[in-house]
């Protein structure tokens, strides 16, 4: 197997690949310490015994991934990942590129009837009747050197995916359902799936208090923590938990003795650059302006849902998935069903390809166009 650590032998293999219908690629990565994904080593393959090779950006750190990028823009060669979301975000933030074309084989293979964030090992199995060898699964990617066994699990994420790509865009010319992969694909290589806005931090923490004064606090404690995060390149969780924020939120310190007091806060947010930042963040919440403070949807327990009607839109959906033989819960969460129920229409089930597939009959049966009947074990939609 083959190392690559330069950056000529970088641009050899790359325009080889663009020779190519497709190749496949993938990551390896470390976040634990950081917030921002560290790219360890990248794996790609060409089609049929094409070779694969492993390409070290630790062992090359003077390597330029330029001649990876340029590979990346070049339209005539598909570039095939598997759950491709933390690979292209690497990407996006190391290159300000995405792969175009781009073919994710876990989103295909939902759209093909493999369930719901089907695993790669599931699909080698199923499609490509191999085994995977786990013993380096929890390998740390950032030591080196790397053995032989490591290198060949590593390549194993990008051989068999060769077949898996093939299998796939076969039954999705067959099924009619690639404009759905494309549709999904679409979210992956938009900027803002990747792009983490601190003001918009406060919508990641998860409260049931609808306090306006509550959330203004809550609102500038995440911008604080966001910022602070990304200039560091820190875990969230180092600067301050969830639950440390919500507490901090509630008490309100305006002084480093009253900081001190707080019962989940850990160590590192106690320092002086954390601890001067979460007091001018608490004062920055407890000025803001009412008309400025952030505002909280009405929780789905307390709409105006019919539960009959709720019941019904689960047989649909039921009976839809598996007429498509698509898992429920990538056309529609159960929670969208109650909030169709009572009347919300600006839902993902009612939009792009969910909306053909199942939002159209849910909105009929709304209306009272449709029922349901059932013969046998088969449920059908009857026009009324």
């Amino acid at each position: 197997m083959r190392t690559i650590t330069t950056t000529e032998d970088l641009a050899d293999y790359c325009a080889l690949a663009k020779s190519q219908p497709f190749v496949t690629i993938d990551t390896e990565f470390l976040r634990e310490r950081t917030y921002w994904s560290k790219l360890c080593l990248i794996q790609m393959a060409l089609p049929g015994a094409g070779e694969a090779v492993l390409i070290d950006p630790i062992e090359g750190h003077q390597m330029s991934m330029e001649p990876l990028y340029d590979l990346f823009r070049h339209e005539a060669t598909v570039k095939v990942f598997h759950a491709a979301r933390q690979d292209l975000e690497i990407f996006f933030v190391e290159g300000g590129v995405f792969p175009k074309p781009l073919f994710d084989t876990q989103i295909a293979a939902m759209v093909c009837g493999f369930g719901e964030q089907v695993g790669y090992e599931t699909l080698v199995k199923r499609i490509a009747r191999a085994d995977l060898d786990k013993t380096s699964r929890f390998t740390d990617w950032s030591r080196r050197p790397l053995t032989d066994a490591q290198k060949d699990y590593a390549l194993a994420d990008v051989t068999h995916l060769r077949g898996i790509y093939e299998w796939l865009s076969g039954q999705l010319a067959k099924n009619g359902r690639a404009p759905w992969v494309a549709e999904e694909l679409a979210i992956l290589t938009d900027p803002a799936t990747y792009t983490v806005l601190p003001d918009e931090a406060w919508l990641r923490v998860k409260t049931r208090t609808t306090s306006g004064r509550f959330l203004a606090v809550v609102k500038a404690l995440a911008r604080f923590r966001e910022a602070y995060a990304q200039a560091q390149n820190v875990p969230r969780s180092r600067v301050m938990k969830d639950d440390a924020l919500l507490e901090l939120a509630s008490t309100r310190p305006t002084t480093v003795e009253d900081l001190g007091r707080s019962r989940l806060l850990l160590r590192e947010g106690r320092k002086p650059e954390i601890a001067e930042g979460i007091l001018a963040a608490v004062k920055a919440g407890l000025e803001m302006r009412p008309e400025d403070m952030p505002k909280v949807e009405q929780p789905r327990d307390q709409m105006q849902v019919n539960p009959a009607l709720a019941d019904l839109l689960r047989v649909l959906l039921k009976a839809k998935s598996e007429a498509l033989g698509v898992a429920p819960r990538l056309i529609a969460a159960s929670s969208e069903l109650d909030a169709i129920a009572g009347g919300d229409r600006d839902l993902p089930s009612l939009a792009g390809w969910r909306l053909e597939a199942f939002g159209q009959d849910a909105l009929r049966l709304c209306k009272g166009e449709i029922a349901l009947s059932v013969k046998g074990n088969e449920v059908r939609v009857v026009q009324l």
